[in-house]
């Protein structure tokens, strides 16, 4: 009888007692290898798809420049305040950062940019642009529902989940440099590393790309003036012809990189601005004209910059003309190369290798376009990575910035699971490299 009521005893106790989560010393590396397929099934679901297919379709529809995001940054605010996820606002100007987690270390960030486009949109469909002459023609729209998504799958699997998770919502990637902004107004504070994605329409829809090291170019912009005295065309001796002189400076830039750079650090100048005079017969007092320059390595790209003012400068002297240049950093801040940090590299290998398959999971060439993602990068460990997102049609897809450029929204559940799985797994796989005594906390999470 007496053995009868201890076993009674203990049952009750096992049936109240609360059973311990799996913290990331529990999970095997068998488990932590099935949580990228878990979060992607689980995206996959119709309600969470539909949704996110939902709130992109209500950004893309209401497109809004650089630092002007006021209605994209309030529709991402309704959506984590529908999920309960705490978040502080603003961050340069519209921006936003959400915490998921316990609000201690450590911290890892997952981003997306919001901004648009000012292009007008050429594709006839239901959720067309309604804002004359702005378009989300770089993926924007679906780069904030697959952060929203990651964010609902991390809730989902909150239990988990060891550390905090900042959801970063950028603005004006586009040639803003919201990404410096948002480090300089302290979005970054305590978060040992990050991810971002883009979308690349003519990769195929369920496979990735990246490469460790430098993966996108460094960028700068240009403009200059050069000035010589106007007149009749038929009498050119009476005149500083500044097309002339304009003319020889652009075939001089050309020469910054076939005969000045290692041809083996890939680097471009190129003039694609060019305005002056509005006559047959008539030359111009002044000329101007613009672009922009590429590189792979700060040396390089500072390189290039003082090497265009010499030869601007130097080469309109040589036809009597004065030239003044314009880098344009006010409006358009030089983007550093874009370098994915090699151990953050072979992390997104084994994640999304478990997620899609290794052989889904691709190397590529660097690419000479630039992302203000490398802003970060410069601060903290920073991985970025091409998200695939073409179908299996025949169809020729537009490029990003065309006016013609589509989504495929089936790509939606791979960018939201990935971005949620690099998260979770670099939180259940880190080691804090500081005393938590020594770290800020969020403590109202």
């Amino acid at each position: 009888m007496e053995i009868s009521r201890w076993i009674f005893l203990i049952l009750i106790f096992v049936s109240f007692t609360p059973i311990p989560i799996f913290s990331d010393s529990q999970l095997s590396s068998g488990e932590l290898s099935e949580i990228p397929g878990k979060f992607l099934d689980f995206a996959k679901k119709s309600e969470v798809f539909d949704w996110m297919m939902g709130v992109r379709r209500r950004i893309h529809e209401n497109p809004e420049l650089g630092y002007e995001e006021l209605e994209t940054s309030k529709l991402i605010r309704e959506e984590l305040d529908n999920m309960g996820i705490q978040y502080k606002y603003p961050f340069a100007n519209t921006g936003i950062v959400g915490f998921i987690g316990s609000g201690k270390p450590p911290f890892v960030a997952i981003r997306a940019d919001m901004d648009a486009l000012p292009m007008q949109e050429m594709v006839d469909w239901e959720h067309k642009s309604r804002n004359p002459g702005k378009m989300h023609a770089c993926g924007h729209d679906a780069h904030v529902a697959m952060l929203l998504g990651a964010a609902k799958i991390l809730l989902e699997h909150q239990n988990i989940l060891k550390g905090t998770v900042a959801l970063v919502f950028q603005p004006a990637e586009e040639g803003g440099g919201g990404a410096k902004k948002m480090i300089d107004a302290g979005a970054l504070e305590n978060v040992e590393a990050i991810f971002g994605l883009h979308v690349h329409p003519n990769f195929p829809l369920g496979k990735v790309c990246s490469r460790p090291g430098p993966f996108l170019a460094g960028s700068g912009f240009f403009e200059a003036v050069i000035s010589g005295r106007g007149g009749h065309a038929a009498i050119p001796q009476h005149s500083i012809d500044p097309i002339l002189a304009a003319s020889n400076v652009i075939v001089s830039l050309q020469h910054l990189v076939s005969r000045e750079a290692d041809p083996l650090d890939s680097q471009v100048v190129t003039v694609a601005k060019f305005q002056g005079g509005g006559a047959f017969n008539v030359i111009p007092d002044s000329v101007t004209i613009g672009g922009t320059f590429r590189a792979f390595s700060k040396e390089s790209f500072l390189q290039l910059r003082q090497r265009i003012e010499e030869v601007i400068v130097g080469q309109a002297a040589v036809q009597r003309c004065n030239a003044t240049v314009d880098f344009l950093t006010n409006n358009k801040p030089f983007f550093p190369p874009t370098v994915n940090d090699i151990n953050l590299h072979k992390h997104f290998q084994r994640v999304a290798g478990n997620m899609l398959g290794n052989d889904h999971v691709k190397d590529m060439e660097p690419l000479m376009g630039s992302e203000d993602f490398a802003f970060y990068q410069e601060v903290i460990p920073g991985y970025f990575y091409m998200l695939g997102m073409q179908g299996e049609t025949n169809e020729n897809p537009a490029s990003v910035h065309s006016p013609y450029f589509k989504i495929n929204e089936e790509a939606l559940p791979f960018g939201a699971a990935l971005q949620a799985s690099l998260a979770i797994r670099y939180l259940l796989e880190a080691q804090p490299q500081v005393p938590s005594s020594s770290i800020n906390g969020h403590d109202e999470l």
